[in-house]
C-alpha cells in the first residue's frame, strides 16, 4: 500500500509541527515531540510539569498524572500515526471508539519524561486498531489496546443543527 504523508517527514518533530497534524491545543496537547515514526509505529516524548492542570489536586502533597491522561497521550500519538493513512487528513479528526485491556503498572509524576509508543495493528475501512504503551525509564507505566475511526467533525455538527 502506497502511503502519502501529507506533511514533511521531519523527525524529531516539535510541538509546532505536531499542531499541524492533530487538532489538539494546550492545555490538552499532551505530546512534546515525535522521536521516530514509520508506517506502522510512532514514538513520542512528553515531560509532565507541576503546573499541568490535571495534577492540581490529584493528589495534594503527592501529585500523580491520572491514568486517563496517560491513555490520552497514547491516543494523540495514534492520531499522528493515522494522519499518514488518511487521505484528506486536514478535513478529518480521529475519534477514539474503544479502549481495551488498559493496565497501569507504575506511577507517573510531575518532572517525569515518558516515551509513548503506539503501533498500528489493523485497519478495517475507516476503523484503526492500535496498541499503545507509555514508558518511564524504560519500564511500562501504562498499556492499552484502542480503536479509532476518522470522521469529519463538520458532518456531526451539521447533523446537530
Amino acid at each position: 500500500m502506497a502511503l502519502s504523508w501529507p506533511y514533511p517527514q521531519m523527525v524529531p518533530m516539535s510541538t509546532a509541527e505536531i499542531e499541524k497534524i492533530i487538532p489538539h491545543r494546550r492545555p490538552m496537547l499532551l505530546l512534546d515531540e515525535i522521536v521516530s515514526q514509520d508506517e506502522s509505529s510512532i514514538v513520542c516524548r512528553k515531560t509532565f510539569h507541576d503546573d499541568d492542570f490535571f495534577v492540581q489536586g490529584h493528589f495534594p502533597n503527592y501529585p500523580l498524572v491520572p491514568g486517563v491522561i496517560q491513555c490520552e497521550c497514547c491516543l494523540q500519538a495514534g492520531a499522528i500515526l493515522l494522519a499518514q493513512h488518511t487521505p484528506d487528513a486536514a478535513d478529518v479528526v480521529p475519534v477514539a471508539t474503544r479502549l481495551d485491556s488498559v493496565k497501569f503498572k507504575r506511577m507517573v509524576r510531575p518532572g517525569d519524561t515518558v516515551e509513548i509508543h503506539v503501533t498500528l495493528n489493523d485497519r478495517v475501512s475507516s476503523a484503526f486498531y492500535l496498541t499503545g504503551k507509555m514508558l518511564l525509564d524504560g519500564k511500562v507505566t501504562a498499556r492499552l489496546d484502542f480503536a479509532c475511526s476518522v470522521t469529519n467533525p463538520r458532518e456531526g455538527a451539521e447533523a446537530n443543527q
